[in-house]
């Protein structure tokens, strides 16, 4: 977290938090959702400015419930999510794959996954697991380093030149649950009433 965030935070302890303004995009982009887009149920417009990127991106963070935020200073800014907390990128460098977050960290995975909607997604080894959704333009790239020969056992995504990954199926409904993220806070709060 920024200096200046918990500067602000100590200064200012009781802003309410903000909810529905912010959505993380299926393909890792930060969007603003102005009243009109949360009313249409629209992702909203993409964020452009790389200062305030860079800024979302660094104070980027998990409450106790699950629910990701952007720490604006005083604000808490809950993060609507288009699938997963974190949206991976996948390229191939100096002879190596590297998985890439969108905040632009490394990204080491433990697990693979594919929904039953074709979504390819990686879990790491923390506690608790970080799970990420890999952009589509890379699906092309993963194919190039997997097996699936025979479907109905899964397949295999070749990580590492010694690092093989069973691909394991999973229900894309039951992702947000096996992985204890809240994917809209605003349907939280308003299930709470």
């Amino acid at each position: 977290m920024d200096e200046i965030v918990k500067q602000a935070l100590a200064k200012w302890p009781n802003v309410p938090h903000c909810t529905g303004w912010l959505l993380l995009d299926r393909r890792g982009q930060w969007r603003m959702r102005d009243e009109a887009a949360q009313a249409a149920g629209a992702l909203g417009d993409a964020i452009r400015h790389e200062a305030l990127i860079g800024f979302i991106n660094r104070n980027y963070e998990r409450d106790a419930d699950g629910q990701w935020f952007f720490q604006n200073g005083p604000q808490r800014v809950y993060v609507e999510l288009a699938y997963t907390p974190w949206i991976v990128r996948l390229s191939f460098a100096d002879g190596a794959l590297r998985l890439t977050d969108q905040t632009g960290a490394a990204f080491e995975p433990a697990h693979a996954w594919l929904d039953d909607e074709g979504g390819l997604l990686f879990s790491d080894d923390a506690s608790p697991a970080r799970i990420a959704a890999l952009h589509d333009h890379d699906i092309d790239l993963f194919s190039n380093h997997a097996n699936f020969d025979h479907p109905a056992q899964g397949g295999v995504f070749h990580w590492r030149d010694s690092v093989d990954l069973p691909v394991q199926p999973i229900a894309r409904a039951d992702v947000e649950q096996r992985f204890g993220f809240v994917a809209s806070p605003v349907a939280r709060a308003a299930a709470k009433g």
